[in-house]
């Protein structure tokens, strides 16, 4: 997998990818990353990257001819290919306006050879930048930042941690919250999550974790999670995933697929919150 990042400020790339399971992926071979200065493909001696914009309004926006030139040059296919599926690449345009990046657009990106990512500034890009360039727009979330920088950073990482052999362990990618669709797929007859899986979410936020020591300053880890017997564990787990996910983010269980178990654990949840 190779990403390619174009930007007004390269150096700002020096710390978020050196680190982490983005510097071992980058070490192993298992990613190539390029950072671009989009100044570089610009034709006047003042290095100019952006201009007011027709019509009026405030604030500045990215030229189109600089950002085509880097494409051009980087040797990405064209764009009817990438829309098609025929060239595994893709043009990223990050911006506000954008799609909402989601753990689903991740392991999408995750199957390509090429990303290139444009990383706009200001007010945004010059519109023929979004129609005849970029094939995606993504936003990593509702609200406004000064450029795409860090959300290229997020989406390298997001990606790259979806790769073969980029985790020390396949299967945690698969455990996450948010992950699922694998998770979905370990589903029992039942609609319940597989008891080979304590810890997979099914689309749901993550449950609680513990560490040693067993007891902290009177806190203690639940006894449940220490009994061995993994089929506890698992409802256990499930039921706090529940918990979380209506506490912190109700909005995904409308997405997920919830079975009877699932629907009589809200059930009794909602009850519980209410009592209290």
């Amino acid at each position: 997998m190779r990403f390619e990042i174009v930007t007004i400020f390269p150096d700002f790339f020096a710390g978020p990818l050196e680190y982490g399971i983005v510097r071992r992926a980058r070490n192993a071979g298992l990613i190539e990353i390029g950072i671009h200065d989009l100044r570089a493909f610009t034709q006047d001696r003042h290095r100019t990257v952006d201009d007011r914009p027709f019509g009026g309004g405030e604030g500045m926006l990215l030229k189109p001819d600089p950002l085509f030139a880097c494409v051009e040059h980087l040797g990405v296919r064209p764009r009817a290919e990438r829309v098609s599926g025929e060239a595994r690449e893709s043009v990223v345009l990050l911006s506000a306006s954008g799609n909402i990046f989601t753990q689903a657009m991740a392991q999408e990106l995750a199957g390509l050879e090429r990303i290139t990512f444009l990383c706009g500034r200001y007010e945004g890009v010059d519109e023929r930048v979004t129609e005849y360039l970029a094939d995606r727009e993504v936003s990593v979330g509702d609200f406004v930042m000064s450029g795409g920088e860090l959300g290229a950073a997020l989406i390298v990482d997001a990606v790259t941690r979806l790769l073969p052999g980029a985790l020390g362990n396949d299967a945690s990618a698969r455990t996450e919250s948010f992950s699922g669709v694998e998770a979905a797929a370990r589903r029992d007859e039942r609609g319940r999550l597989e008891p080979d899986s304590t810890v997979a979410t099914g689309g749901l936020l993550d449950s609680p974790h513990y560490t040693r020591p067993a007891e902290f300053r009177g806190m203690a880890v639940p006894e449940v999670l220490m009994n061995g017997n993994h089929e506890e564990i698992r409802r256990w787990r499930h039921r706090r995933a529940l918990e979380k996910t209506l506490r912190n983010r109700p909005d995904l269980l409308e997405k997920v697929v919830l079975s009877a178990e699932d629907k009589a654990l809200l059930r009794e949840i909602r009850r519980g919150a209410e009592e209290n």
